[in-house]
């Protein structure tokens, strides 16, 4: 009996391995395929589209992709300034941001930072939701590293800039741009571009229309004062 039980744990263990394997591979195939194919859609857009179904059941996502020369570089500067400032110099993760946060959360008593980088945020947009657990961070973790390995910065970039929230349902910067400006992802003005990558960490706050409340304009302010300084690729 104790080898039959010491046998069948011992499968159990090789068959959790063995998928775990088979789905890291999947993330390394889907990974090389987003380096020359652009993503229709991401687990985490289907995991809003479904929330947003269950409120209004006709409910669809505003998404178009458009290309990375099509999108105004003041956005790409503005983005970087807010998410990720060492976003070129890093390999994925911005060990002195993670610290930071860390010991923000650790002063508070709760979770008030993340320190994710923008490599790190579209491992968790293309695959995953959103959702706080250990397993689910060690994933974005690992698919983190394989992004950082075989894309070009210039393409995290363009994804990341893309497939990112900036409103209820509102996915992408040409949607975002028309959304709340009426303009196209090119055609943002620098102001534009800041109050964008303000709205970011909590883009279901902020309406059509709808980017004048007092945080949202001095946080813009500070990203645009330090967009000139930015490198993106």
């Amino acid at each position: 009996m104790l080898r039959f039980l010491k046998r069948l744990i011992i499968g159990g263990v090789l068959l959790t391995l063995i998928a775990l394997v088979a789905v890291q591979f999947w993330f390394l195939v889907n990974i090389w395929h987003y380096v020359h194919y652009n993503p229709d859609v991401t687990v985490f857009m289907q995991h809003r589209l479904a929330q947003l179904r269950e409120k209004s059941p006709r409910a669809e996502l505003w998404h178009q992709w458009v290309p990375y020369p099509r999108i105004s570089v003041d956005l790409k500067r503005a983005i970087v300034v807010a998410e990720d400032a060492k976003f070129l110099d890093h390999d994925g993760f911005d060990w002195d941001g993670i610290q930071k946060a860390a010991e923000k959360n650790m002063k508070k008593g709760r979770i008030v930072a993340g320190g994710s980088t923008i490599s790190q945020q579209l491992a968790k947009n293309l695959f995953l939701t959103g959702e706080r657990t250990w397993w689910r961070k060690a994933e974005e973790t690992a698919i983190t590293v394989m992004i950082e390995t075989i894309m070009t910065k210039r393409r995290i970039l363009e994804i990341y800039l893309n497939v990112i929230e900036w409103g209820g349902g509102v996915f992408g910067a040409e949607a975002a741009a028309e959304y709340h400006y009426g303009v196209s992802a090119a055609e943002l003005t620098p102001g534009q571009a800041a109050e964008l990558a303000a709205m970011v960490p909590s883009p279901r706050r902020y309406g059509a229309g709808d980017p004048d409340t007092p945080y949202l304009q001095r946080r813009a302010a500070l990203i645009l004062s330090r967009m000139n300084d930015a490198e993106v690729p």
